[in-house]
């Protein structure tokens, strides 16, 4: 084997070992040859394309959210600590976009922060009172958007979620969430109290 292989190699390896959720495309722009070449060493690696790579980290490090059903979380959860943090995964697809610009909405960046925000509450339910959002930048067609959310603090029945979502190395989302946290009996008296502080 080359020099140069086995350096890219070793290069490949420590990429992935970091970063996993890279796809092959983009591991070919980090190490600068072709995707056919980045198939062919992780083949010769034993390394597993992104969805199974994916699918491994969800079977290790996944929790059971206690505030949603998985199935309500927009994107795939790959990682929760529940009362930590969580990491969600979500492919932009066309249905997802504006239909001339391929713009990814707005609302669909938000329902992913949101909804990963609510799944690591330590909680039956986990309703949003308060967020603030910052985009930094349009996401696109094709771009996979990698939520990570960590519960910076609790007081009473209040969880402080933050979100940072990226495509790649840049930020596309700031979101700082305030959420109440609850047993499920909202429904005594038909409403819920608004609790200022």
């Amino acid at each position: 084997m080359s020099t140069q292989k086995k350096t890219r190699h070793e290069r490949l390896l420590h990429i992935i070992e970091s970063e996993p959720l890279l796809k092959d495309e983009e591991l070919a722009e980090r190490l600068a040859v072709s995707v056919q070449t980045i198939r062919l060493d992780r083949s010769q690696l034993g390394i597993p394309e992104v969805r199974e790579r994916m699918r491994r980290a969800a079977t290790t490090h996944f929790g059971s959210p206690r505030a949603l059903e998985v199935g309500e979380v927009v994107g795939e959860i790959i990682d929760l600590e529940i009362g930590r943090h969580g990491l969600s995964v979500f492919d932009a697809g066309a249905e997802h976009a504006l239909s001339r610009s391929h713009i990814v909405r707005g609302h669909h960046l938000f329902a992913q922060a949101n909804t990963l925000a609510a799944a690591i509450v330590d909680a039956k339910q986990a309703l949003t009172a308060r967020v603030t959002v910052r985009f930094f930048r349009v996401a696109h067609v094709g771009d996979r958007l990698i939520a990570k959310a960590t519960v910076t603090g609790t007081r009473a029945d209040f969880v402080r979620v933050a979100v940072r979502t990226r495509v790649g190395n840049q930020e596309v989302l700031q979101a700082d969430f305030l959420l109440m946290q609850g047993s499920g009996e909202a429904e005594r008296g038909g409403e819920l109290r608004e609790t200022r502080h």
